[in-house]
């Protein structure tokens, strides 16, 4: 029987990439971080004797914390975070369970530089169409929840990059960028090992409506009209990337749980007698 207040690495993972995800907390030890200093998917280092400043933050949001095998430190993170009237979990048998199963892990040294409030930000050209918006999904979902997305003028990419400290990405002559025929979308998952199924379809469908390819899959024809629509409807690119998170949370559910399902009307007609 699951211990009170904790959660199977199983189940975690089956949130992580959805809207709901609640914050990670990497409540390691210095030491046990050192020996292996990968972190799960969209979480933050964190001092489990210091989370004043993360439950102002969370607001109601629920957390998850996780230390090396699932003990004092997660146990005790996510105990006070519930004594500030934040929901909170810890993560049964801590990195170690999560790492025996095999589940995704991610190389933080890869990620761009945490701002004041310890974000990570990103840049790219402004009116986007199909990778920039599934990469800023990606980057939300799977790496940091709460990065910062600016959109400006392509000549000024990385002027601002520099400026800001910020990633650059989808422009030419970048590391975050297309790879012979692989879009960034592609290039982000291999770089950052998301070896997910449901992602690598996602994947499929965005390289072919991203690169005129759309017998990659035969829902990149799809993407592409939405994508299109999309920015035909939003003049604010923010606004578009928001609408455009809906269509690829939808997109990755689809490829996650219902990518072999059919649907056909009417479907509650009787069978005959």
């Amino acid at each position: 029987m699951p211990a009170p207040n904790s959660i199977s690495p199983e189940k975690l993972a089956r949130i992580i990439g959805t809207p709901k995800a609640p914050l990670l907390l990497d409540v390691r030890s210095d030491e046990d971080y050192a020996t292996d200093p990968r972190i799960l998917p969209g979480s933050v280092r964190a001092d489990d004797r210091s989370l004043g400043h993360i439950a102002a933050r969370l607001a109601g949001q629920p957390a998850i914390a996780y230390c090396q095998a699932g003990h004092r430190r997660a146990q005790g993170a996510a105990a006070w975070l519930r004594a500030e009237g934040c929901p909170a979990e810890y993560l049964e048998d801590g990195f170690e369970g999560w790492r025996t199963a095999h589940l995704p892990l991610i190389d933080p040294a890869k990620l761009p530089a945490r701002d004041a409030q310890g974000r990570t930000v990103w840049v790219t050209r402004s009116r986007p169409k199909i990778d920039r918006i599934a990469c800023p999904w990606l980057i939300r979902r799977y790496l940091d929840p709460r990065a910062v997305i600016l959109f400006v003028a392509p000549a000024e990419v990385i002027g601002v990059a520099e400026r800001h400290d910020a990633a650059p990405f989808d422009v030419e002559g970048v590391f975050w960028s297309h790879r012979d025929e692989l879009c960034t979308f592609d290039v982000m998952l291999a770089e950052f090992g998301l070896s997910i199924p449901a992602l690598y379809r996602l994947a499929a469908i965005v390289r072919g409506a991203d690169t005129a390819r759309p017998d990659l899959a035969p829902e990149a024809a799809g993407l592409l009209a939405v994508s299109l629509g999309l920015s035909r409807m939003y003049s604010d690119d923010l606004e578009q990337l928001d609408a455009g998170m809906i269509v690829y949370d939808a997109l990755f559910r689809w490829a996650r749980d219902a990518g072999d399902e059919t649907h056909n009307w009417p479907t509650n007609k009787p069978k005959a007698q």
